[in-house]
């Protein structure tokens, strides 16, 4: 082999469609899957100024580097600047993705409304829609504000150009899905556009100092469309989510170069827009049925703020479709089924709580919310436990924590924030884990006055949650069901 060839073999080829990179000309991309993609990766070219230019930039102690530059512009929208740390950070780029009709074009022009009112100009960069559909929408949730600007067009370099001309205090770019680069032969949407449209406007974001906010599409699965690289362009990526038939909608901090992630903000979607719920409880809770069996509320923590959820269990007639004997998985809605699934044979192996077969589980995590962590494992299967038995759970009554295998009530993170929110929201008793306390037995003083007691099996925790048919219980009272006894290692 020669030099020549021999440099030449030496040359990688680079997919056009998502960058990745191969030793050898295939067909088929291995990264990304696409056809006829690959090509001769580009020579480097040798600069000779270059080394000394490198070699001039000095390093600097970062104890005078200035933090003025990081200080963040309020939106006006309480939610979103609870979210994001007070504001956007002056060049920083953020990415805004969810779900179709949800309301991501909705709460940023609300955000570029807000800022238009202080009295300086605020971009819109439609890419899909035409100005005057944008109008009729703006104009359905009020006067539009005269600094408010708008471009209609999918060119990348308009875009820039735009910004340049005008030289706005925000920039809103709906969607990152539907812009292109003019340069590149890919249609928009491909891996290919996305990744090089974001790398152009991120360059323009940190060169002009101009905020940029950008909508994104998410697949089926409910993840973000496109390359995953692009997560790692921006400054923030931002989750809005919710279900399309409630008019609750979570906010979530995913990335934040410039604050905690977790944060989470709630919105209520109605006719004139989103309205921020600084206090969700109300909406939450405030349809609530007491003394119905299988309602029970869990203290879930979304991010790092603690929401009341109500978990509802219904246990209806079953089709026999399971045979043998066995029931059926629970349907579920919120609520993982492999999880809930888990909790019932739990509950039928470590208790003498009997799940009629055949019968069918029906559980819900009511009020749009979707609950994943494990700490809502006690309140599901409560919940069961108390629809299966004819008896509600006492209504002043929160529990929360996770089940194992054997039954156990395992501790869960945040349980001071927990409590902190049960008690604002009037309730008087907490069933925790034991392990969170510090003693099996105890029952302990919460905030202000609220009665805490630690449970270190499910079984022990149906006792104490249980009240005898038609009883009520008392405040400083925690009969348990004199039916429904440990039986532990059964």
């Amino acid at each position: 082999m020669t030099t020549t060839q021999r440099a030449r073999s030496e040359v990688p080829y680079v997919c056009t469609a998502c960058g990745s990179t191969s030793l050898r000309w295939v067909g088929r991309c291995g990264a990304c899957g696409e056809w006829n993609t690959l090509g001769p990766a580009s020579v480097r070219v040798h600069r000779p100024g270059r080394a000394a230019a490198v070699e001039g930039v000095p390093a600097v102690a970062l104890r005078d580097v200035s933090t003025d530059g990081a200080r963040p512009l309020p939106t006006g929208v309480s939610e979103l600047d609870r979210v994001m740390g007070g504001g956007v950070v002056g060049g920083s780029v953020t990415l805004l993705f969810g779900p179709p009709g949800i309301g991501k074009s909705t709460l940023l022009f609300q955000v570029l409304s807000s800022v238009a009112a202080t009295g300086v100009d605020v971009m819109l960069a439609s890419a899909e829609e035409s100005l005057t559909q944008v109008s009729g929408r703006a104009s359905r949730m009020g006067p539009v504000p005269h600094h408010l600007l708008a471009l209609e067009g999918p060119d990348v370099e308009a875009i820039e150009a735009a910004v340049g001309r005008h030289r706005p205090a925000l920039v809103v770019v709906d969607s990152l899905q539907s812009v292109s680069d003019p340069e590149l032969a890919q249609p928009a949407g491909s891996l290919a556009q996305v990744r090089a449209c974001v790398e152009r406007l991120t360059r323009m974001a940190k060169s002009s100092g101009v905020p940029l906010l950008l909508v994104g599409h998410v697949t089926k699965d409910g993840d973000l469309a496109g390359p995953r690289a692009v997560e790692h362009l921006v400054d923030t990526v931002l989750s809005f989510d919710g279900d399309r038939h409630h008019a609750l909608r979570v906010l979530t901090s995913v990335k934040h170069r410039f604050g905690p992630t977790g944060e989470v903000g709630i919105f209520e979607m109605r006719d004139d827009g989103l309205r921020a719920v600084p206090d969700p409880g109300p909406l939450m809770l405030g349809d609530r049925m007491a003394g119905v069996p299988g309602s029970v509320v869990v203290p879930v923590l979304q991010g790092r703020r603690p929401l009341l959820v109500e978990v509802q269990a219904l246990l209806g007639p079953g089709t026999g479709s399971s045979g043998g004997g066995v029931a059926s998985r629970p349907h579920t809605l919120g609520i993982d089924a492999a999880r809930a699934n888990l909790l019932m044979a739990v509950l039928a192996c470590r208790t003498t709580v009997d799940v009629p077969v055949p019968a069918e589980f029906f559980v819900a995590a009511v009020g749009g919310i979707t609950v994943s962590e494990p700490a809502a494992d006690l309140a599901v299967a409560l919940a069961m436990a108390s629809v299966v038995r004819q008896r509600p759970v006492p209504a002043d009554l929160v529990v929360f924590g996770e089940l194992g295998l054997a039954g156990e009530v395992r501790t869960v993170p945040g349980v001071e924030r927990r409590l902190a929110e049960a008690q604002r929201a009037g309730f008087t008793r907490a069933l925790v884990p034991s392990s969170a306390l510090g003693d099996a037995t105890a029952s302990a003083p919460g905030p202000a006055g609220l009665v805490v007691h630690g449970v270190r099996t499910l079984a022990e925790a149906l006792e104490l949650a249980g009240t005898e048919a038609g009883a009520q219980t008392g405040p400083g009272t925690m009969p348990g069901w004199s039916t429904v006894r440990a039986a532990a290692n059964r």
